[in-house]
């Protein structure tokens, strides 16, 4: 691949074959989401994809994190998209681009931003017209930054996706040349592409504007004859080939054998398909961003995205890696007189650093008074639609609804999403799971105590079946009403709890820090603080929360995501670039019951597989 900026043919394809500027190319790529990975360790995943054999790499664009607030874009450090394309092209890979604006990709609403639930009508997804709006503006900013990106301007773009999986969604072709028309008013000369099952390619045809691709765990033989069948000249490319898959809080850690997957590539390469892998490289939900599935019951996503990959979560090589290695040079590159592939680089040192103990604590009601997004409201209201003077509601975290009470004994609220603990006067009273059935909690309210029910946003759902209308609800915290004693409540004071940059700050540098000795109240919510001493150069690490229920973790102001003690997953990655030489703060913000100490250790529990 060439650094000259002239134009190019670009990809084409004709009897089956993919040509890129006119010579045959069979694409071998993997999929490695920028958003998923510190920018430090790029170059070094790609350098591990092209060493495996490949000769594209694949990415979706997370619009949620590039646009957080209407018309505020962000393209900054682990976001700089344009570098990590560019970056591509400097090790001498292609890139397939899927800027959606829906994603799936097991991430928060599906990668568009939840401030589009301001709006009570919006229909994602479709041509209502202040969702196109939005998406206009999203690509209007997003598009000219890559327009000189593409491999028909001599860079390494070779495809863009029109949206995602939309025929598994709904039937609406209007809404997909909706999108593609967008794609080429902004210069997007790529061959469009559509990914899907067969389902989806057969509610939502759109094979005479885009070439049509498959999503598969198993080969399906119809699936292959229902794309070469359209048209002679298709290539069959599947551009999500499920190299693992991805796990549930409170169920097992998934993951394909290498015999197995072994032999699904073997049936796609033997038929000259090109594979995009998915995922090559998992890398990690950090913060809030893990998404969720509806099927008849919510279920949230864990903070690893470690997907069973031939890259592990940290970004080590694994058997999985090296069979499909082994593939490629043998159905792929010999056949092409190409009889070895470069050493991969070595993995990253990972460092047991050990225990460390607990040093300060805030109990849980200075943690409100840190709080500075509040809201008066006479009624409940969810996250979305909270007036916080900016247009916008909340977008991630925990949403707490605060009141001083009458006496009673029967506290009710009509629903909730996702998951509900409610306190009285500090104090934990009753946990309400996702899909609870019944949101009552009998208990001795005495005059003028004071009631807390938090809520959590466990993760927007992000996939669903065809024709449900479960992506217009997916509005966090507290719906309808809430009453005591059957008399309904009002006048409450509602704590935007989204742990955002600004308010970890303010945490880290308070003085209502206090010393902790173990001998406190070990039963409820609180900030908890540790210090961890790096004396060389930092490395990958694991932390493991043992003795600990439910939160977040927090080093030197970089949320490393939710641990839970349901499992499976049960340590967080660390990568190194989150850490410094010398003493490192580690800020844990736990729901339920705190441990006395947390450990860093050299190797990751994803959990039980089956």
């Amino acid at each position: 691949m060439g650094d000259s900026k002239i134009m190019s043919m670009g990809l084409q394809f004709k009897d089956r074959k993919f040509m890129l500027n006119g010579k045959e190319i069979w694409i071998m790529s993997g999929a490695m989401h920028y958003f998923r990975v510190m920018p430090e360790y790029w170059r070094d995943r790609m350098l591990k994809m092209k060493a495996g054999g490949l000769n594209t790499i694949e990415t979706y664009v997370s619009w949620n994190l590039h646009e957080p607030e209407p018309g505020h874009f962000d393209f900054e450090g682990m976001l700089d998209l344009r570098r990590y394309i560019e970056l591509a092209q400097e090790l001498g890979l292609y890139v397939i681009f899927r800027p959606g604006p829906y994603i799936c990709s097991e991430w928060d609403f599906g990668g568009m931003p939840s401030w589009l639930l301001k709006d009570p009508n919006m229909k994602v997804r479709s041509n209502y017209e202040p969702y196109q709006a939005a998406v206009k503006r999203f690509f209007n900013h997003l598009l000219p930054m890559i327009e000189d990106l593409q491999a028909t301007r001599g860079g390494p773009i070779i495809m863009v996706q029109v949206e995602n999986e939309y025929g598994s969604y709904h039937s609406d072709v209007s809404h997909l040349h909706f999108i593609a028309d967008l794609l080429r008013h902004h210069g997007v000369q790529e061959l469009l592409i559509t990914s899907d099952n067969e389902h989806g390619m057969a509610r939502a045809p759109f094979f005479k504007v885009a070439l049509p691709t498959a999503n598969l765990k198993k080969f399906d033989i119809e699936l292959y004859k229902h794309i070469t069948e359209i048209d002679s000249n298709f290539p069959f490319m599947v551009m999500e080939y499920w190299s693992g898959w991805f796990d549930h809080w409170a169920g097992e850690h998934k993951t394909e054998t290498v015999d197995y997957h072994e032999e699904m590539v073997i049936e796609i390469l033997k038929r000259q398909g090109s594979i995009n892998f998915y995922m090559y490289h998992g890398g990690t939900n950090f913060g809030f961003m893990a998404g969720a599935n509806y099927f008849g019951e919510y279920k949230a996503d864990v903070t690893s995205y470690d997907y069973d990959a031939p890259l592990s979560e940290a970004g080590d090589l694994t058997p999985k890696y090296d069979k499909t290695r082994q593939l490629i040079l043998e159905y792929v590159l010999k056949p092409q007189g190409i009889t070895s592939l470069p050493d991969p680089p070595p993995n990253s040192p990972k460092n047991s650093y050990g225990t460390v103990e607990i040093k300060n604590f805030i109990p849980w009601n200075d943690i409100l008074q840190l709080v500075t997004k509040t809201v008066q409201s006479q009624s409940v209201v969810t996250m979305e639609m909270l007036d916080l003077g900016n247009g916008y509601g909340q977008s991630y975290g925990y949403i707490v609804y605060r009141k001083t009470m009458n006496a009673g004994k029967h506290l009710s609220f009509t629903s909730m999403n996702d998951r509900a603990q409610v306190f009285v006067n500090s104090r934990e009273v009753a946990v309400f799971e996702t899909n609870s059935i019944s949101l009552e909690v009998n208990t001795h309210i005495k005059q003028n105590d004071v009631v807390d029910i938090i809520v959590e946003n466990l993760g927007r759902v992000n996939y669903i079946d065809a024709f449900s209308d479960m992506l217009n609800q997916q509005r966090k915290g507290l719906h309808g009403s809430v009453s005591l004693d059957n008399t309904e409540l009002s006048d409450w004071k509602i704590f935007s709890l989204d742990f955002d940059k600004d308010f970890i700050k303010r945490v880290s540098s308070s003085q209502k820090w206090e010393k902790y000795e173990g001998s406190q109240d070990e039963s409820t919510a609180g900030l908890y603080r540790s210090y961890l001493t790096v004396n060389d150069k930092p490395q990958d690490t694991f932390l493991k929360m043992k003795g600990w229920s439910k939160g977040i973790a927090i080093i030197n102001g970089f949320n490393l995501g939710r641990y839970w003690n349901v499992g499976p997953q049960l340590t967080l990655f660390v990568p190194a670039p989150v850490l410094k030489t010398g003493q490192n703060e580690v800020v844990i913000f736990e729901q339920h019951k705190c441990g006395s100490s947390i450990t860093f250790q050299d190797q990751p529990e994803l959990g039980i597989t089956k």
